[in-house]
């Protein structure tokens, strides 16, 4: 059966040398199919994901006492990863690291897994976000897919990255910043372009699938945009250079935790239900739930009207706990509620209007965390309209240049130094990075 395929391979590579157009055609019809296919299975899967979120959502907000079980639940995740889970604990880093040419199989069991994970923890109370089970979920489809097509490792590599875009186009009704986002954070610095059809059609796919099923996504106004001025520009920049240095606080906040939970209780059962049981304290503590789940309330207040200005400090604190513990979920709805509320909070000292400096900050920092300022910038140009494009696009690249070499994935690999004065080791990523400084700074 193998020779059979190498032969015909080797009968279209020839007729592809002598009319270019003809292996054009192969390649737009191969993508196209694999594409749509991946984008099918992970709208279907998002829909599924988002109906259960907002389950949960509803359960949690109506029955207050559902927090007490957080730490149950907690358990009960970290002992079914720890048992029957694999690899699937690496999460999103574990798909990243098969892109970058990984020699791990990226087991299909990490999407029924992380779905009733997320759910878990949204269900009682935990601080967590999305994207990163839909990101799930799309790459074990595209690894399914890979596996019964028996695709080379080239195109095992597109169809990962298909599924990044599939799943992160689909749950944010966001299909153009899907498409770039999963050929953005594979490498800092890097965009291969090859992998733009792929990735463009399973966002496109995805989103139209998840629409489909009857899916609805929330919306913002950016509201007024002040006019294009030397001083405006000025103030704009000063907040993104916050904002940038907000989404190193938040990444290196839930790296450390996650590296001292571990420390502490290597046992990740016992890990997750004491980081559920400081949840619960927490909560009960600032007398909140504010900062529980998705926090889309508070997002949407910060839209309207002030809020506290702590409130995107307290949105951190609880999403790394959360997250350093062991729960599963996504870091992107967090990144968007803290960035949200922190330009809210900035919006009187630097004589802003709110809602537009909430929809930068909403866009910066999540481009801060992930290292993606293309990605980030069409983002906001789904989600906000083009009026502000000037701005967002500035906020994008200042966040991203002053977030520095740090970011929520680990396994990001660094293809380009966002300095040529600070000298990248080739192929490092940013885990091997912070290895190298902790090493340094012994």
């Amino acid at each position: 059966m193998s020779i059979g395929r190498e032969k015909v391979r080797r009968l279209v590579s020839s007729y592809a040398q002598k009319w270019i157009h003809l292996a054009l055609l192969g390649a737009f019809i191969k993508w196209v199919f694999y594409g749509s296919l991946i984008g099918l299975l992970a709208g279907t899967a998002s829909a599924l994901f988002l109906t259960a979120l907002e389950w949960a959502t509803q359960q949690q907000t109506q029955y207050s006492w559902l927090l007490l079980f957080l730490p149950l639940g907690g358990a009960l995740t970290g002992f079914c990863y720890q048992n029957y889970g694999k690899n699937s604990s690496k999460g999103n880093n574990l798909i990243l690291e098969q892109i970058s040419e990984g020699q791990e199989s990226i087991p299909f069991r990490m999407a029924p897994f992380v779905l009733f994970s997320t759910v878990l923890t949204h269900l009682f109370g935990g601080s967590a976000g999305r994207e990163g089970t839909a990101v799930q979920m799309g790459g074990s489809f595209a690894e399914l897919i890979g596996k019964i097509f028996r695709v080379d490792a080239f195109d095992r590599k597109l169809l990962l990255m298909c599924g990044i875009s599939s799943g992160f186009g689909s749950v944010f009704g966001t299909p153009l910043a899907g498409t770039i986002f999963g050929m953005e954070v594979v490498a800092i610095g890097v965009v291969e372009y090859q992998a733009l059809l792929p990735c463009f059609v399973a966002s496109v796919v995805g989103n139209l699938v998840t629409l489909a099923w009857g899916i609805h996504h929330v919306h913002y106004a950016m509201g007024p945009v002040p006019a294009i001025s030397a001083p405006v520009l000025l103030e704009v920049v000063l907040a993104s250079i916050i904002f940038g240095l907000t989404s190193i606080l938040f990444s290196e906040l839930t790296h450390w935790l996650k590296k001292l939970y571990t420390t502490l209780f290597p046992n990740v059962v016992i890990k997750s239900f004491v980081g559920g049981v400081l949840l619960v304290l927490l909560t009960y503590g600032i007398g909140t739930r504010d900062y529980s789940g998705l926090s889309i309330p508070l997002l949407q207040r910060a839209f309207v009207e002030p809020v506290a200005p702590w409130a995107f400090f307290l949105k951190t604190v609880f999403t790394s706990l959360t997250l350093g513990a062991g729960y599963q979920g996504g870091e992107v709805t967090p990144l968007f509620v803290i960035g949200g509320t922190l330009g809210n909070a900035l919006a009187g000292p630097l004589h802003l209007p709110l809602t537009f400096l909430a929809s930068l900050g909403l866009v910066a920092v999540f481009c801060g965390a992930t290292n993606t300022p293309i990605a980030c910038f069409v983002l906001g140009i789904e989600m906000f309209g083009s009026q502000g494009s000037v701005y967002l696009f500035l906020a994008c690249v200042i966040s991203y240049l002053f977030s520095a070499h740090t970011g929520i994935y680990q396994s990001q690999r660094i293809g380009i130094s966002k300095s040529r004065f600070y000298i990248i080791p080739r192929a490092a990523t940013l885990a091997s990075l912070r290895v190298k400084k902790e090493k340094d700074g012994k």
